[in-house]
């Protein structure tokens, strides 16, 4: 008998699950780590976020012949990061772009984050989007927009500017499906106006660990029975994924509408895998939640353990039942499903703003650092 010599990895992708990595550096880039990925673990596709990019330009000196370049130019930190990001970005875009033509625009995007400063306003958020698709330019780029409530705007006038879209940041189940309406709404919109709602593309990222995290936290203070801890993170994701059967289903007739048209599902894409606890199994945001049509998107701690350890079997759509009745105990014990997810969307949102203002002050020492002395002085 034949022994199966393919990876874990590998055999998601069989069971129609994509792996996304989780981090992007120009050294991921420039070591030609990312090349390697995609050519033998089966790595399709990039995300980041302003925590990302943060540790990527506080560590090593990679990005210091750039930053030499660009100082006299007299940039805002801003700028000076956007320059950095971007060049990442579109060249992570052409490191991808033979996966993106296989795949028909399936998979082979790289992400990159408008400023979580901007989470609450509409039209800074559809504008800024709009600047770095134009600025990158490249089709297989997605800008990540966080589906905060203005946000959900945001990204159906993207998608019905016919941009392709990662909603970010997404806790809840409701928010997901407001999410997926925008999406499809905003395909409706792009069709009326003469699009090809084949171009366009987007994905709901869906943040799991974080859940937990929260969830244990609140169970803790309540002292309620630990055989509840580190379950709704799981059962949440489950729930959400049983909402996108039914919204991107054959029997939806809007679906089954702009399907025809050439639409494609917006896909789940399972965020913030890595286990923040060390009592749970390392890989267990990648084992609990594998089935088609969804994406799992890694940082390399978890990729590394999931490739050396990872049990691979359909797992995505079972328990659902199960994942119902551990919301009722968990309002029994006095865990409220809204206040926790509605914490989580604040708090992410407040930590990408921090990571982003760290970022920045980073970046103003670096430059600093990297001027040459005025004239006259050693």
């Amino acid at each position: 008998m034949r022994k199966n010599t393919e990876t874990p990895t590998q055999r998601l992708a069989g069971l129609g699950q994509s792996v996304w990595v989780d981090y992007l550096s120009r050294e991921l880039l420039e070591s030609g780590e990312l090349a390697r990925l995609v050519r033998e673990d089966a790595v399709v596709g990039v995300t980041s976020n302003p925590t990302i990019f943060e540790q990527a330009l506080a560590h090593g000196n990679a990005y210091d012949a750039q930053l030499r370049e660009l100082l006299p130019s007299g940039l805002s930190s801003k700028d000076l990061f956007l320059e950095l990001a971007c060049a990442d970005v579109a060249n992570g875009c052409d490191v991808l772009r033979p996966v993106w033509e296989q795949t028909a625009g399936r998979d082979g995007y790289v992400s990159i984050e408008v400023d979580p400063n901007l989470a609450y306003d509409t039209l800074a958020q559809y504008e800024e989007a709009k600047r770095l698709h134009a600025r990158i330019a490249r089709p297989n780029l997605f800008v990540k927009i966080p589906a905060t409530r203005a946000g959900v705007a945001a990204i159906e006038d993207s998608i019905a500017a016919g941009r392709s879209i990662n909603v970010t940041l997404i806790f809840s189940v409701d928010r997901y499906v407001e999410a997926a309406r925008a999406y499809l709404q905003g395909l409706v919109r792009f069709r009326a106006a003469g699009g090809d709602v084949s171009t366009v593309h987007s994905v709901a990222s869906f943040f799991v660990s974080r859940v937990d995290t929260e969830a244990d936290r609140e169970l803790d203070t309540l002292g309620a029975p630990a055989e509840l801890k580190g379950k709704l993170g799981i059962a949440n994701a489950k729930l959400a994924y049983a909402r996108y059967r039914e919204l991107f289903s054959p029997e939806d007739e809007l679906w089954a509408e702009l399907k025809a048209a050439g639409a494609h599902p917006q896909r789940c894409l399972w965020a913030s895998t890595s286990t923040k606890n060390p009592a749970y199994r390392d890989v267990l945001y990648v084992e609990e939640l594998i089935g088609p049509e969804t994406v799992n998107t890694m940082p390399e701690p978890t990729l590394l353990a999931f490739q050396d350890h990872g049990i691979v079997a359909p797992t995505l759509e079972q328990g659902l039942a199960e994942a119902h009745r551990l919301l009722e105990r968990l309002e029994e014990v006095g865990v409220a499903y809204d206040h926790v997810v509605e914490t989580l969307e604040a708090e992410g949102i407040e930590k990408f703003s921090a990571s982003f203002v760290k970022l920045l002050a980073g970046l103003e020492a670096k430059g600093q650092a990297l001027r040459p002395p005025p004239e006259g002085r050693q």
